[in-house]
């Protein structure tokens, strides 16, 4: 148990009088375990049928002492928490509603709410009662009150779904004892939940009792069971559970498990269908969809559970003094590049072989909302994805919102294409990504005869209504973005007539250059790019150089670290991207490009860096927009550099994962350094880096540019709030102890 955890639950002065817990099983025994021990309650009663759980609930100190008389332990009681079987709550209700219970909070623990909304109403119709209905998500194989257990809902999810009988006053006390307990409390519907509850517990308890069963009736049940594989004893594992209670779970919340039912059923005919009829790749549709959905879910959910439960997002990188720079690496692929290969592969006619895929969770967002409307994609898998396009007009409408987590690109990018589906679609993303602009591609879309809404001061979520007819249009974008760029030649594939793009400065290229590769003829002049709709898009195959913006990282590392030669190979050099490599020579930095070539018609090169004496410039505005994601890193360039460094034109910085001109001032001004932020840009004057305390405020790009600061600090630097290096760079922390940066997770260092 960690320290936080112990001091949670030393007793306090408590706050209630009398608990009391009806049932004394498992979870009841546990919750009325953890209330004792948390000094919450002034007492802690246990009403129990069976005399030998009474008996060993007070022997093990589950509780204070036992009752067998309801309306004894009832008496003058703050709190009743019912945790008898669900089809015993009728009966326990109906009894509790001929007592006069004062003030006292009703609460439960079963897990079908509305057959305890109904029990209730009926029980106590016309009379007052305060009741707040609950289900804790948690268990053990375990049962009885021997197995009551203080700690079983830490981490846990607790579902509360207060009714009209539920006062704040009484919501509120009911979440604070589990919160007491160390669980996640959330608040539901009560219909939303049963519905919920019948599809990811109730429904999957059906199928491995009813499949074990169909087996076991078999003449051959032997030979099946005798060569059953592990993965049907785990997934019949939950066969093996009480059938009383489940008889009874089934019966209570019979009306959801039935919706529930009947589409599974409908997806299990179709299914069949489909091994009837050879159809492979509906096969595969179903099988890929459900591997990734599993993954995907449970990577959110588990991080979910770990943030919410413990009340903080905050995971810190730990970055040791000195060090130099040496080795040969490969970083991981471009993540601009790996994001269109998904898009564009989408939408092509046939299958589309992408190498070199960037698995991050940004890219990683891109394939589950394709997958979400329908596409067929294999992978990733070390970097390879098979995309099985269905053309431009294949997409299918998603279930539900699109989920695009950190990820500003997909949300803007996918907003183009999706303005001229037939379908409403809405994303939504994590809350970084919901406070970021989207008026910027929203105005010009809508120009184009878009419908779309945006949430307060035109922030994610979006909405886009289907069934519009996109008019193509001539557009001056008032500040440079490949975003918005892409955003409008996306939806200038589906749009009558000609869509063109004037940027006042060049930014990437990237949708420019994969377009033609697939196929569909691109017009560029000057600083204008323009489409035709009425081209279609050919499968093609993908090799994702490294990316720049990642290798910008080592650039700056091996040019700050004394004695130190550095190679990043297959990096790709697009002439859109290169600002990063164009300021640190202006700075004086040593850097060289090898191998230069080209791979699916992006310049590539293996680039050799070293140490240099770097110097502070005024860094050119043209150069602004090829160099907008790596200036994090280029700041501490800036730091370690003699002189000033100004830099001019970039508030674009400001609206990026943070506000990253401020966040790179406060956490420079920490280690000593002298950074004044402007409207634009900033003023850095190159000094000693000390060491201390920065914020990382969940940019991942803030976050490793502090670590590669490390190189030339005086003393160790502890970087808050590292989580999403994950976003962009998942072997961030590896490539960096494998070429010298002495950075790791607090704790792994």
């Amino acid at each position: 148990m960690s320290e936080s955890d112990v001091t949670q639950l030393q007793p306090k002065e408590p706050s209630i009088g009398r608990l009391v817990v009806v049932g004394l099983g498992l979870i009841g025994g546990s919750f009325a375990k953890g209330m004792r021990e948390s000094g919450q309650c002034s007492e802690v009663v246990g009403v129990d049928l069976d005399a030998a759980s009474r008996r060993l609930a007070v022997q093990n100190g589950v509780v204070d002492r036992c009752e067998v008389d309801l309306r004894a332990a009832c008496e003058g009681a703050d709190v009743i928490q019912l945790a008898v079987p669900i089809l015993a709550m009728e009966r326990v209700l109906a009894e509790l509603a001929g007592f006069d219970l004062g003030q006292a909070v009703l609460t439960d623990v079963g897990s079908a709410k509305g057959n305890v909304l109904r029990a209730a109403r009926k029980a106590f119709a016309g009379k007052s009662v305060r009741l707040v209905p609950g289900h804790p998500i948690a268990g053990s194989e375990r049962s009885g009150v021997e197995a009551a257990n203080a700690e079983l809902f830490r981490r846990h999810k607790v579902i509360l779904t207060p009714c009209e009988q539920s006062d704040e006053a009484a919501l509120a006390l009911v979440a604070e004892l589990w919160h007491v307990l160390g669980a996640d409390v959330e608040l539901m519907e009560v219909e939303h939940h049963d519905q919920v509850l019948a599809a990811t517990s109730h429904l999957p308890h059906l199928l491995a009792f009813t499949l074990v069963d169909s087996l076991a009736k078999r003449s051959e049940n032997l030979e099946i069971f005798r060569y059953a594989a592990g993965g049907f004893r785990d997934f019949t594992r939950i066969a093996g559970s009480d059938p009383v209670m489940w008889h009874d779970i089934f019966l209570a919340n019979r009306e959801a498990v039935l919706r529930t039912l009947d589409v599974f059923r409908d997806d299990l005919d179709a299914l069949r269908d489909a091994v009837d009829a050879g159809d492979g790749h509906q096969l595969l549709g179903v099988f890929t969809r459900a591997r990734a959905a599993r993954e995907h879910f449970s990577k959110i959910l588990a991080r979910r559970a770990y943030v919410d439960a413990m009340h903080s997002t905050d995971l810190i990188f730990l970055a040791k003094p000195g060090g130099s720079i040496s080795g040969r690496i490969r970083v991981p692929g471009d993540k601009s590049i790996s994001h269109r290969s998904i898009m564009l592969g989408s939408l092509a006619e046939g299958t589309t072989e992408v190498e070199g895929f960037l698995e991050g969770e940004d890219a990683l967002a891109t394939i589950q909302a394709f997958r979400d409307m329908g596409v067929v994609i294999e992978g990733p898998h070390n970097g390879r994805v098979t995309v099985h396009g269905v053309g431009l007009n294949g997409l299918k409408a998603p279930a539900g919102p699109l989920y695009m987590g950190n990820s500003g690109t997909s949300m803007r990018l996918l907003s183009g294409l999706l303005a001229a589906q037939p379908f409403d679609t809405v994303l939504t993303g994590d809350a970084s990504l919901s406070k970021r602009p989207m008026n910027r591609v929203a105005k010009p879309l809508r120009e184009m005869g878009a419908v779309i809404e945006t949430g307060p001061e035109g922030r994610p979520p979006l909405q886009i209504k289907g069934g519009q007819f996109l008019t193509g249009m001539h557009y001056q974008m008032p500040m440079a973005s490949a975003q918005v760029k892409s955003c409008l030649l996306l939806a200038g594939l589906y749009a009558s007539g000609t869509t063109s793009v004037t940027e006042p400065a060049p930014t990437r290229d990237h949708t420019e250059r994969m377009l033609r590769g697939f196929g569909c003829p691109v017009q560029v002049e000057g600083s204008t790019a323009s489409v035709e709709a009425g081209h279609k898009l050919s499968a093609t195959r993908i090799e994702v150089p490294a990316d720049i913006s990642s290798a910008a990282f080592f650039l700056v590392a091996a040019s700050i670290a004394k004695n130190s030669e550095l190679l990043l190979e297959h990096v790709g050099i697009n002439p859109t991207r290169t600002g990063v490599i164009d300021i640190l020579k202006l700075m004086g930095g040593d850097i060289t490009l090898e191998n230069q070539r080209e791979v699916g018609g992006e310049p590539v090169a293996d680039i050799r860096v070293r140490s240099a004496k770097l110097k502070g410039i005024d860094i050119p505005e043209d150069l602004v927009p090829l160099a907008i994601d790596e200036f994090p890193v280029l700041f501490v360039a800036a730091a370690c550099a003699e002189g000033r460094t100004v830099l001019r034109g970039a508030e674009e910085l400001r609206v990026k994962e943070s506000d990253r001109i401020q966040v790179m001032a406060d956490g420079l001004q920490t280690l000593g350094i002298k950074a004044e932020p402007t409207p634009d840009g900033i003023v850095i004057d190159g000094g000693v880096l000390g060491g201390g305390e920065v914020w990382a405020h969940g940019d991942h790009r803030i976050a490793m540019s502090f670590s590669v600061a490390s190189l030339r600090a005086t003393a160790p630097i502890r970087i808050h709030d590292c989580a999403n290096v994950a976003t962009s760079f998942p072997n961030f922390l590896a490539l960096a102890a494998e070429v010298g940066i002495r950075v790791a997770e607090e704790g792994n260092a």
